[in-house]
């Protein structure tokens, strides 16, 4: 498997909690403060999470780095970004039913931000290289999601059968599975979903992995029951508020990735996207009310006496 991405941070929040107590106790002690974990010792670290040296290197490694020196670099280069980054990013993600609606546009601006700006610091620009290749090629593309994570993958196939790219989505997990059985080689099978256990969406990933299709799972959790079974994981960050549980929250994340994605095949295919871009706008022109904006009559001016 290769191409997990995601933000060092956003990958604490969310598994953490999924972590065994001592590495989850460690997680939870650089999330309460990453500044000062990025420069504490492996000593202090253990100390202030009550664990032992031995514990924290093993976190280390679980989160995919050689030893604890790797991991405070990395928290240290995302605290850095984030903090050059941020300007209302701090705001707390609690909404109260009275509260002014300019205050709750105030949180929710900022929980998207800082979801995609964790999920952009994190995303394997390497990774999402060889997916736009691979679709760019493809026989056939096929993308599965359901719920919110069916949305985006919405957004995704109508976006490629723009630039002439042979993509269907499916909602039906019986459609999807007997479509998943006739990918081969060449093709590619993109399975969305924020939890990673989505039984459908490993379902029809596996499927398709089986006759020899480049499978790409989009989730939250980078070490989730979709990602082991995808050769390409891009992974998204996520910040609830309230009204707004996770999935939910889960979507501009994706279509970040997704847009990126997009883009990175439509460079590739130029004159063929260029010119089918062209042809569809023509195609619906007639269905737009013609633009009267620059064609009104100014108000005559009064001539002076």
């Amino acid at each position: 498997m290769t191409g997990e991405s995601g933000g060092l941070l956003g990958r604490l929040r969310i598994e953490g909690p999924t972590m065994p107590e001592a590495l989850a106790r460690i997680a939870e002690t650089i999330l309460s403060d990453p500044e000062t974990a990025a420069h504490a010792s492996i000593v202090d670290l253990a100390e202030r999470s009550g664990t032992s040296t031995a514990t924290v290197t093993r976190f280390s490694r679980t989160l995919g780095f050689k030893g604890y020196a790797n991991l405070r670099v990395a928290i240290a280069t995302e605290t850095g970004r984030a903090e050059q980054a941020r300007w209302e990013t701090d705001i707390s993600g609690d909404i109260a039913p009275d509260d002014p609606l300019d205050g709750v546009l105030g949180v929710i601006t900022a929980a998207d931000t800082r979801a995609i700006q964790a999920t952009a610091a994190g995303l394997d620009v390497a990774a999402v290289e060889r997916v736009a290749a691979a679709i760019a090629e493809a026989g056939r593309v096929e993308i599965f999601g359901l719920g919110s994570s069916g949305t985006a993958g919405r957004e995704m196939a109508f976006r490629l059968e723009r630039i002439r790219v042979p993509v269907w989505y499916r909602s039906d997990t019986h459609t999807a599975l007997t479509n998943a059985a006739l990918l081969g080689p060449g093709d590619v099978a993109i399975g969305l979903s924020h939890s990673g256990r989505t039984r459908e969406a490993i379902e029809t990933l596996a499927e398709a992995a089986d006759h020899g299709a480049l499978t790409v799972a989009v989730t939250s959790f980078g070490r989730s029951p979709l990602a082991e079974v995808a050769d390409v994981v891009f992974t998204t960050s996520v910040h609830e508020t309230t009204f707004r549980v996770a999935a939910l929250s889960a979507l501009h994340s994706q279509l970040l990735v997704l847009d990126l994605i997009y883009v990175a095949v439509a460079q590739r295919t130029y004159e063929r996207t260029a010119e089918a871009l062209e042809l569809t706008v023509r195609a619906v022109d007639a269905h737009r009310l013609p633009d009267t904006t620059n064609n009104r009559k100014r108000p005559r001016r009064e001539k002076p006496l």
